[in-house]
């Protein structure tokens, strides 16, 4: 076991560390750490006459963290470019401990200014960054309200940005209510107050869609527009937002990432919030369509059933009766005649059936003299069949007789 983790596991609530020995194990481990390049934001600069030593802060310009800086007056004063609050800045130092009052701050020999070209090439880098991550895509866009209820509004405090947007606003809608959220909208407290703001107004179910206003400006006003933790804080809110940064030609990634890009405040007031003159000049307009539609849909089915009732199964629906009664008559007299026809000739050939009947019908043979012999139920047919003493029924025309034969005689009937 080393002599270090020996002397660590000897501290305890009985044997505690100083001060001092803290103190001197923290400015170890910081000198360890020997010199870093930093870039960040100068938020502050104090730099007395007559002093030899410069104090600086040095700020994240996406988060709310700052460290002290120290540096020679003439690093300072001999900097390539002039340097406020404001600048960004990439430094060359090392952290260092004061143990007397317990304190870090970075010590830097070199100091370089971040110029135009540089932040235009990072947001260049940025840019393709999210548009590769789909950020920019423009089916992510969600559609603005016809007539939100309320509007947010994040803009700078008494800016002119803010009287366009709330101005043209109430022109075009009197009833639209905003909420506004004054930030700050450049420098290194914009990021950080913006998206504070954003997620506020994000939360608010009453809030329909958010607007970001801000007038023009150089590059470096703009910069806090095209932070890329600001950029993922809009892509992931929930509420339509809208981004009126600038002017026309002014472009930062907060532009592509809302849901809607205006030009201006002015053109942002007048795509969010609708023109209540010119709606009701629409549904006036509207209205006087659909009454001539209306009226055009009836004149024409009118003339239709104009058209449909001059027809003349409609115009006279009982001459087709009266045409078809007479084909009627004439078909039912045609049958009857045909029936009438039909009947005659059947009549004609039972008359003839009837008297051919007649003429070989024994009534007729009777009648031409000839009679028939009964002997009992049975026809005598022949002389041997009636013996004498038979008794005998002659059938005649008009009536039959009765007879008993005395003597049968062989009479041969000649043909």
């Amino acid at each position: 076991m080393t002599a270090a983790s020996t002397q660590a596991n000897s501290n305890s609530a009985e044997n505690p560390w100083p001060v001092r020995s803290v103190a001197t194990k923290v400015a170890d481990w910081i000198n360890r750490l020997g010199t870093v390049w930093v870039e960040g934001q100068i938020t502050q600069i104090n730099l007395r006459p007559g002093t030899r030593t410069a104090f600086l802060v040095l700020r994240d310009p996406s988060v709310d963290m700052s460290l002290q800086v120290t540096c020679t007056a003439d690093l300072l004063r001999n900097a390539p470019v002039p340097l406020t609050e404001g600048s960004r800045v990439i430094v060359l130092g090392k952290l260092q401990f004061f143990v007397g009052r317990g304190s870090v701050s970075l010590r830097i020999t070199e100091i370089r200014a971040v110029g135009i070209g540089e932040l235009l090439a990072r947001i260049e880098r940025l840019r393709q960054l999210l548009a590769a991550e789909g950020l920019f895509d423009p089916r992510l866009k969600r559609p603005l309200p016809f007539l939100p209820k309320r509007v947010g509004l994040i803009t700078g405090r008494a800016s002119a940005a803010e009287h366009d947007v709330l101005e043209v606003s109430r022109k075009r809608w009197p009833e639209v209510q905003f909420e506004v959220r004054n930030t700050a909208v450049q420098g290194p407290t914009a990021v950080s107050q913006i998206l504070e703001a954003l997620a506020e107004l994000d939360e608010d179910p009453n809030v329909d869609v958010i607007i970001l206003a801000r007038g023009g400006g150089s590059v470096e006003d703009l910069l806090p527009f095209s932070d890329e933790t600001l950029c993922r804080a809009i892509s992931r809110a929930t509420t339509p937002i809208v981004s009126a940064i600038g002017h026309e030609p002014d472009n930062p990634l907060s532009d592509h990432v809302a849901d809607l890009r205006a030009a201006t405040p002015t053109d942002a007031a007048k795509r969010v919030v609708p023109d209540v003159a010119a709606e009701r000049d629409l549904v006036a307009d509207l209205r006087e369509r659909a009454a001539q539609a209306l009226r055009a849909w009836v004149q024409r089915e009118f003339r239709s059933l104009e058209q449909i009732r001059s027809r003349p199964v409609l115009d006279r629906p009982l001459d087709m009766l009266f045409a078809r009664h007479d084909e009627v008559e004439r078909l039912i007299t045609a049958a009857r005649r045909d029936v009438e026809r039909f009947v005659t000739r059947e009549e004609t050939t039972i008359s003839h059936l009837r008297r051919s009947l007649t003429a070989l019908g024994p009534s007729a043979t009777l009648a031409r003299g000839y009679a028939i012999v009964l002997k009992g139920e049975h026809v005598v047919r022949t002389v041997d069949e009636a013996p004498t003493g038979t008794e005998l029924r002659i059938r005649l025309q008009d009536g039959s007789i009765r007879s008993i034969v005395t003597e049968p005689t062989d009479d041969t009937v000649e043909s």
